[in-house]
């Protein structure tokens, strides 16, 4: 699961960053609200982790700019600030979980995973990309032009990792990690067979490749 992390004092940064990347977690950061939004706008996060009182800009600017973008990403807002007003303030702002400071890690943590399953059950069944491709992660089926697209199960997999880090680069460690088995070892062209085939089926200019640093979806 990636997050970002968005907290101004930095040793609760440095405790969050080091025991969540402990538990599997892959982590971004900032400690300010301006470089923290640039994150959040241009990259895919499982869940965001935003203090509210940050530098340059706050967090409740920053949910709102989220939100007026039609990012749903789930947002735990972490902060110091515990009257009902504050809470009510977020949570209509767009935040889909209050904690206060200080905090029980373990809290923090089930309440991070707790959001990604709501998310994933009530937001994410169906991506929408390039006006007229629907992608449904319960039935992992792919409609272009209200007409159903045939997927092997390596190219829905790959497909659903790039939506999944839209706007981002895929490295190929990253796919053959996808695509590895203990049973099979991946040949040298596996992976630009299941891209190239792909882009036939779901169109050439929708999967860009950038020499030596992946593959992209640019939504």
């Amino acid at each position: 699961m990636k997050l970002l992390i968005v907290e101004d004092d930095l040793n609760i940064l440095s405790l969050l960053e080091r025991g969540l990347k402990e538990d599997g977690y892959v982590i971004d950061k900032a400690d300010n609200g301006e470089d923290g939004e640039y994150l959040a706008l241009i990259n895919s996060y499982d869940v965001i982790i935003l203090d509210w009182m940050l530098p340059i800009k706050n967090g409740i600017e920053i949910l709102n700019s989220m939100r007026r973008k039609k990012i749903n990403t789930p947002v735990l807002m972490l902060t110091a600030k515990d009257e009902v007003s504050d809470t009510v303030l977020a949570l209509k702002s767009g935040c889909d979980d209050y904690l206060t400071k200080p905090f029980n890690f373990e809290e923090l943590e089930a309440r991070i995973e707790a959001l990604h399953r709501r998310f994933i059950n009530n937001y994410n069944q169906e991506i929408v990309f390039v006006d007229d491709i629907v992608v449904n992660l319960n039935t992992k089926k792919v409609v272009k032009n209200d007409v159903e697209i045939n997927l092997s199960m390596k190219e829905f997999d790959l497909l659903y990792l790039l939506l999944e880090n839209k706007n981002s680069f895929v490295s190929k460690s990253m796919i053959e990690n996808l695509m590895y088995t203990n049973e099979q070892i991946l040949s040298s062209n596996v992976i630009s067979v299941t891209i190239h085939n792909l882009r036939k089926k779901i169109g050439d200019n929708i999967i860009k490749n950038y020499r030596g640093l992946g593959y992209k979806i640019e939504i």
